[in-house]
């Protein structure tokens, strides 16, 4: 049987969760959903996409936002059920780990909830603060046992331990208005942008020390780790993407035709797919870094993810 590749996506200002065949880039179907979905994950198994429910268009956006988390069945194309966050608001960051245990991040009450088994509970397991102000993103390890959350209005990374609840969040400075993330292959790195001070640094996830930093351009947003390791750099305030190395030498740029969103990789060979603010998507040779294609999408396309069946 002839496998397909499809992208996942969603349009947040469309309010929508829509898939779209990846040879063509012709859209399949869309989801309506509540207005403002944002970041989204899919389970090891690529049966299930776990979609938040931020409720405003960003986070600049005054509100109070959503409380919910909407559960995409990717065999049926249906918004099958729906996670109950309340009381925690503007659940924006969310992640998954190996055992499919879903994690999300409410930055209205800066608080990580973590569902043991989002596949039939309804609700949180647990809910741990995270020792910071505006919780934007997370980043997971893997086993789940260790997450970093991004905290925009304390200017801090704090470290919290997702299955210990006693845990005391432990915070580091790592620049003006951390947000965009990603882990070295190893995991043993996390690397941050803060947006304000316009850098990408390097922590040390042992020891918590900043141990190498890089400019970038105006406004980063966004970390994205290819297989070759490394890193690009959406810079939100700029027409182009910075790449680096892991050791944050920077070694190209790649000139963009609108303002970049989000991005993701194919699984299996070197493309990449960028959201670009002129609502497409633009299919990246990652030999090349250079376009070889676009499609157009709805409104604001947002965060993506290529799903092969």
């Amino acid at each position: 049987m002839k496998q397909t590749e499809t992208l996942l996506l969603v349009e947040k200002c469309a309010h929508t969760f829509s898939f779209y065949d990846l040879p063509t880039g012709e859209r399949i179907k869309s989801i309506r959903l509540p207005d403002f979905p944002h970041e989204f994950v899919v389970d090891s198994a690529g049966r299930f996409a776990y979609v938040g429910h931020y409720g405003l268009e960003t986070q600049a956006h005054n509100g109070e936002g959503g409380c919910a988390v909407f559960v995409i069945d990717l065999h049926s194309r249906e918004h099958v059920r729906t996670l109950d966050l309340w009381p925690f608001r503007r659940p924006h960051g969310i992640a998954i780990d190996d055992q499919d245990r879903l994690y999300v991040l409410s930055e209205g009450n800066s608080a990580l909830l973590v569902f043991d088994h989002p596949e039939r509970d309804d609700k949180p397991t647990r809910a741990l603060p995270t020792g910071g102000y505006k919780s934007h993103l997370v980043a997971l390890r893997s086993d789940g046992e260790l997450a970093f959350s991004l905290n925009l209005l304390s200017n801090t990374v704090t470290l919290l331990k997702p299955q210990d609840p006693t845990f005391t969040p432990v915070a580091i400075m790592p620049g003006a208005r951390p947000e965009g993330n990603c882990f070295s292959e190893d995991e043993s790195v996390l690397y941050v942008a803060n947006r304000d001070s316009e850098t990408i640094v390097a922590i040390d996830v042992a020891t918590l020390a900043v141990t190498a930093s890089a400019r970038t351009g105006t406004d980063p947003t966004r970390i994205y780790r290819d297989r070759r390791n490394r890193l690009f750099v959406t810079n939100y305030g700029a027409d182009y993407m910075s790449v680096y190395n892991a050791k944050l030498e920077q070694i190209g740029t790649v000139p963009l035709p609108s303002l970049p969103i989000g991005l993701s990789f194919h699984p299996q060979r070197d493309e990449a797919y960028i959201s670009l603010k002129d609502d497409r998507i633009g299919v990246l040779d990652l030999e090349t870094l250079s376009f070889s294609r676009f499609f157009a999408t709805q409104r604001e396309p947002d965060v993506s993810h290529v799903l092969i069946a």
